[in-house]
């Protein structure tokens, strides 16, 4: 891979030493939609051929890692929808293909990973934020169920309870919170995300590269595997959800910041 490349919305350039940084450039919130997300995959799976990269840094510009899909954009959101419930979400296939990717990955989250985003930080394989990260799972809140894998992944990471008390209540976790129950692993100053994220992901690539790929391997095991099985559910359940009066107030309730007034229906 040449040392500079953007594709999309997303740069990736080789910052020496065996690391390669992917950074998203949707800035202040860097909403996704379907297209980014195969960027991101078409890249990393780029990444993966790359003998100059050993692990990889996903980062994002502006105030917020990802704040998750754009429900302002009556385009986007047909994007993302599937065509019936078991045609399975656009945007699903295209993160478990992220699943796929064989290098060591390092999310650097500043500020919000919200929803999806929470989810695309997950992919990583471990995550530096901050005090001021924020990770919420406000599926709930929307009116809908979780996605982009995180019914899998987070349990994975944190535990079953952790997790599902996370998903039940819709609470937003502060960087402390979130380094406290094991979504961060580093927390570092606000101005040191990235740069902590590039050392974290250097001690990584400093090691033999076939090493690391089969270590890496034995510890995901059959992850992507089960992300596509988790997918599937959370697709076909948000597309029935999603077609409630429930979902339409949650989504209004959200952008106006003010609780929602759900009639189970």
């Amino acid at each position: 891979m040449a040392v500079n490349k953007k594709q999309g919305d997303v740069e990736v350039s080789n910052v020496g030493g065996f690391v390669s940084l992917v950074e998203i450039q949707r800035g202040p919130n860097n909403f996704f939609d379907v297209d980014l997300i195969c960027d991101l995959a078409d890249i990393f799976a780029e990444l993966d051929e790359d003998d100059d990269t050993r692990a990889i840094v996903l980062a994002a510009e502006g105030k917020h890692f990802c704040a998750g899909a754009n429900f302002g954009s009556p385009r986007d959101a047909e994007e993302r929808a599937a065509r019936t419930a078991e045609d399975g979400n656009p945007l699903y296939r295209e993160a478990v293909r992220l699943f796929r990717n064989r290098k060591y990955v390092v999310a650097a989250v500043q500020g919000a990973a919200v929803g999806g985003g929470f989810g695309l930080s997950m992919f990583a394989d471990f995550r530096v934020g901050c005090p001021e990260s924020r990770f919420t799972a406000n599926f709930v809140k929307l009116g809908f169920t979780p996605g982009f894998g995180l019914t899998h992944v987070l349990p994975r990471v944190i535990g079953h309870q952790a997790a599902h008390e996370i998903f039940a209540t819709g609470r937003r976790l502060t960087g402390e919170e979130a380094h406290a129950v094991g979504i961060v692993d580093r927390l570092v100053e606000k101005d040191q995300v990235r740069e902590a994220a590039i050392q974290f992901a250097g001690e990584i690539a400093q090691n033999a590269p076939l090493a690391l790929l089969s270590v890496r391997a034995s510890m995901r095991g059959d992850l992507a595997d089960a992300v596509q099985k988790a997918t599937d559910h959370e697709g076909f359940e948000q597309f029935h959800l999603q077609r409630t009066e429930d979902y339409r107030e949650g989504v209004k309730a959200v952008a106006e910041r003010r609780p929602g007034n759900f009639r189970g229906r």
